[in-house]
């Protein structure tokens, strides 16, 4: 177990060095950035699908997976407890009528832990929910540069999750989700003298806005044979809408930019003075941001530690989202949705003969309508994930495992001076679980 958790620290330590940008999307610009978890490497690697409960992994989008043993597999008196952390690496090519750009971005997407009770399971840790990063640059109608917006940062969750088996195939749960972060943005609108050329001290207006709230998620969960052979698995959520606070700052300064390039530069003691604006005269210094409802459900059959295939549908009241910081941004939001299809297969869960046959196999689509209008034009996602789960333990105690994950898509259109995003995610999860409550034959 130690050398385990020696692994833990270094893959943390690892992640959070190599993760220096959250996301390079210009539609993180909207509302509070785009949604930056999808679920666990596991899900997303089968399209998103998030309605297989098991032993080994832990299952971030539903709660009632925490509960029940769920190990009939390996040993009914085994508990494993079950620890998981997982980042990622994109590279994406950002494609307009006139030009492109390639970026790229790494992030730490989460830690968690997962304990079973008997019939209770818990767990807890911590995700990035949302992610702002964006530099975006407007010309003016002479084709010379006229404003630059940049932002960084997104919203947080730490949870804390409750499952109950209520019978032997049907369990229920809770997540309790404290979100928490901050979004900063600034934007420099450039003027010129009457010969057309670049003024050098320009001004600049920065937000910030620090975010805080609770919100709730249940979840049901039903797990059956329904021949010799088949098994059904279905799941069931509900996140109700809710209210997070919004604490903000405005200030405005005068910045000093490279005429050639239009990048600000080391501004002198002159130009440093900061104007505070005056949100509170107009009620703008503390706003509630409504978290629109989500609702999501699925099904699927397989052979037990064999494979699996379902299809799950979320639906998401975007429209519901509401701030009056965010209102004048030439962009409206409508409901969402998303429909994955995913599945695994495994050659030979417990053979001895052949590593590769224990390894399990998976792949999924992804077809989602992000509830974000801009110019009139829908903001839709696809992915094609493929993944695979390599075991880290022995037959006797087949519990932790590497999960990799590769996910090819787009985002967006070119339509109506858009940009396109085609990208490619790189995944890696460890889930590193041992039976920490097996009562010891030998002393």
């Amino acid at each position: 177990m130690i050398r385990k958790l020696v692994l833990v620290f270094i893959a943390l330590f690892a992640i959070q060095s190599y993760a220096q940008e959250t996301t390079a999307s210009p539609y993180s610009f909207y509302g509070i950035g785009t949604l930056k978890f999808k679920g666990s490497v596991e899900n997303t690697s089968m399209g998103g699908l998030s309605i297989y409960k098991d032993s080994i992994h832990i299952n971030f989008r539903n709660p009632a997976t925490y509960g029940g043993n769920n190990l009939e597999s390996f040993n009914n008196e085994s508990r494993p407890v079950k620890f998981t952390i997982g980042g990622s690496h994109t590279s994406t090519k950002l494609k307009s009528n006139t030009s492109s750009d390639r970026v790229k971005s790494s992030t730490f997407d989460y830690v968690a832990l997962s304990i079973p009770l008997g019939k209770l399971g818990f767990g807890f840790g911590l995700l990035p929910y949302t992610s702002v990063g964006y530099r975006l640059d407007t010309n003016n109608d002479a084709g010379n540069l006229d404003t630059r917006f940049n932002g960084e940062g997104g919203l947080n969750k730490a949870f804390l999750s409750f499952g109950y088996q209520i019978t032997d195939g049907l369990s229920a749960g809770i997540d309790a989700n404290y979100n928490f972060g901050n979004i900063q943005n600034n934007t420099i609108e450039f003027n010129y003298n009457s010969d057309g050329e670049l003024l050098q001290t320009q001004s600049r207006e920065e937000n910030r806005s620090d975010l805080s709230g609770l919100n709730l998620n249940f979840g049901l969960h039903y797990q059956g044979m329904i021949s010799d052979k088949l098994e059904l698995q279905s799941a069931f959520t509900y996140s109700p809408s809710s209210n997070i606070t919004s604490t903000n700052e405005r200030s405005f300064s005068n910045v000093l930019v490279d005429i050639a390039t239009g990048s600000e530069i080391a501004p002198t003691s002159e130009y440093s003075q900061t104007i505070e604006a005056d949100l509170a005269a107009a009620g703008l210094d503390k706003t509630d941001l409504k978290l629109p409802s989500r609702i999501s459900f699925g099904a699927g059959l397989g052979a037990p530690r064999k494979w699996f295939a379902g299809i799950e549908y979320t639906t998401q009241n975007t429209s519901e989202f509401s701030n009056v910081l965010y209102e004048n941004t030439g962009s409206t939001f409508v409901d969402g949705s998303t429909l994955s299809l995913g599945g695994f297969y495994i050659p030979q869960y417990n053979s001895f003969s052949s590593y590769w046959k224990r390894v399990v196999y998976r792949a999924g689509l992804r077809f989602e309508n992000t509830g974000l209008q801009v110019q009139n034009q829908t903001i839709k996602e696809f992915g094609i994930s493929f993944g695979v789960g390599i075991p880290v333990g022995t037959i006797r105690n087949p519990f932790s495992n590497a999960n990799f994950g590769f996910e090819l898509g787009k985002r967006g259109t070119t339509e109506a001076n858009l940009i396109q995003e085609n990208f490619l995610k790189f995944k890696l999860s460890l889930s590193l679980n041992d039976r920490w409550f097996e009562k010891r034959k030998f002393n």
